[in-house]
């Protein structure tokens, strides 16, 4: 017990601290919020908008779908190569869509939100061509193994774009469903703006839903990059939360009943497992009168206590400067989405005036919010090697993100064509800085022991996703609206 108060009152003076820094200007989130959103269009495939922002990108991807007579082009680019998959972009949307949802007012006056719609409409446009025939999704496009033996700008782009569908012959219940997920959230975003786009994505969110149910099965087609380990129970119950949100119909809440997974705890939250996302948001309903979804707060407060210092149910380590750490790989996809978790469920106890019961420790609302943003602000500089992890933020931030585009001289710029091997010979392996700032990025981040190494060929540490952007873009609001009050400057 005295070890667990002593953690707790380290969160405690760690909170203080970041706020007396943050009072005195050492963050600037709104700048942060606005970078975390130009990334993503930095990701666009397809033909770009004249209101693109991102200039060092051309069009990419037009004849996307030729090879099955469909229109694909569009879309997003999952991370630094030049491969569109269809699950990772769906949680990408859903993400994005749920921050711009809960924290619109936060978005509206940071100046932000039409570039939030932007961004989550140029996913929604996509999956609406990509789901155009009932009972088809298709769910990605490029070869990946021969697009990973070239290092090319997508403006280039010359191997193999090999189209890959789900169907009823070869479900995919995974993908539809988190599609499913993300055009039912966007709807909401776009019902008073656009209500006849809105009505659209609702209606084909249902139908991707029934898909996903009625045909059963795991597409085992994005492995080995996106494997699916969790099944599919997580993305119906996702998706069928989603769908009653704006539907309020008992066909979705009665499905989330019968389909109920009390065993479902866990302490993570990403493209492939969404129990935790699921919890939060129905104990949000919870609290909102929707008494049938009691019996998933207990699971959503597991999740919070398994990350909070001092709770005696932590499962989750962190760096020795702080870092959540889950795993290798594009760790800071796990920080950013228990980040937008914890923001979210601190709002939830501070509308109810409650607290978070840890075994026999208590957690106020701040305690948890104050966790949420030591993380955010560790990958903004606060951390042993004071750099900051998004690139284009600060003046010490990572120079060569593991990304084709970026890495790559402009095709503005070199209009040539720059073919695979030469890519590798000339940018690859160049150690110098990328030729394009690509703002806005949160590369793969530090190891465990808080190391990290700038250097290209370090994918595990320089690979940027948009999933992990997507999540942070609402607890980045969040946290603009918190200091732009404590300093008056809203």
């Amino acid at each position: 017990m005295a070890k667990a108060m002593e953690a707790l009152l380290a969160v405690v003076l760690l909170l203080f601290c970041g706020e007396w820094q943050v009072v005195r200007g050492e963050f600037d989130y709104r700048d942060a919020l606005s970078k975390s959103i130009l990334f993503l269009e930095a990701q666009r495939s397809g033909k770009l908008p004249q209101s693109q922002r991102v200039k060092w990108r051309g069009d990419s991807g037009l004849t996307d779908g030729k090879l099955q007579n469909v229109d694909l082009a569009g879309g997003y680019y999952d991370a630094g190569d030049n491969v569109k998959y269809g699950l990772p972009m769906a949680f990408t949307i859903t993400t994005l869509a749920w921050g711009t949802l809960d924290y619109g007012k936060e978005l509206k006056a940071a100046g932000e939100i039409q570039n939030a719609r932007d961004a989550i409409r140029w996913g929604t446009d996509y999956f609406l061509k990509a789901s155009a025939t009932p009972n088809e999704l298709w769910v990605q496009v490029g070869d990946p193994q021969a697009d990973h033996n070239c290092w090319e700008r997508p403006e280039d782009m010359d191997t193999p774009r090999s189209l890959y569908k789900i169907d009823k012959d070869t479900p995919g219940s995974e993908i539809a469903a988190e599609t499913a997920a993300a055009l039912a959230a966007s709807s909401i975003v776009f019902r008073f703006t656009n209500p006849r786009y809105s009505h659209l994505l609702l209606q084909r969110s249902q139908s991707l839903f029934s898909f996903a149910d009625r045909y059963k099965g795991t597409y085992g087609g994005e492995c080995p990059f996106y494997c699916s380990v969790s099944g599919y129970n997580d993305e119906l119950l996702w998706a069928a939360s989603w769908l009653y949100r704006p539907t309020k119909s008992s066909y979705y809440s009665n499905y989330i009943i019968q389909h109920d997974d009390v065993k479902a705890y866990v302490n993570e939250f990403n493209w492939d497992l969404k129990y935790a996302g699921v919890q939060v948001l129905l104990t949000d309903l919870y609290f909102q009168g929707e008494a049938q979804f009691s019996a998933y707060r207990s699971n959503a407060e597991r999740f919070v206590c398994s990350l909070l210092p001092g709770s005696p149910i932590r499962s989750v380590k962190t760096t020795p400067g702080g870092l959540l750490y889950v795993r290798d790989g594009a760790n800071t996809q796990y920080v950013t989405s228990a980040a937008f978790l914890m923001a979210r469920y601190s709002d939830l106890l501070s509308a109810k005036k409650r607290t978070l019961s840890c075994g026999n420790t208590l957690f106020k609302p701040n305690d948890v919010m104050g966790f949420a943003k030591l993380q955010i602000d560790y990958l903004l500089g606060r951390n042993p090697l004071g750099i900051s992890y998004m690139v284009g933020y600060g003046s010490k931030y990572p120079r060569q993100p593991h990304h084709r585009g970026a890495s790559v001289v402009s095709i503005h710029q070199q209009p040539r064509k720059i073919k695979c091997i030469e890519g590798f010979m000339n940018w690859f392996h160049k150690d110098s800085s990328n030729p394009n700032t690509l703002i806005g990025a949160i590369v793969g981040g530090p190891d465990k022991y808080d190391r990290f190494v700038d250097l290209r060929t370090k994918s595990s540490m320089l690979e940027p996703t948009t999933y992990i952007n997507s999540p942070l873009v609402g607890v980045l609001a969040k946290l603009y609206r918190m200091t732009c009050k404590t300093n008056r400057q809203c």
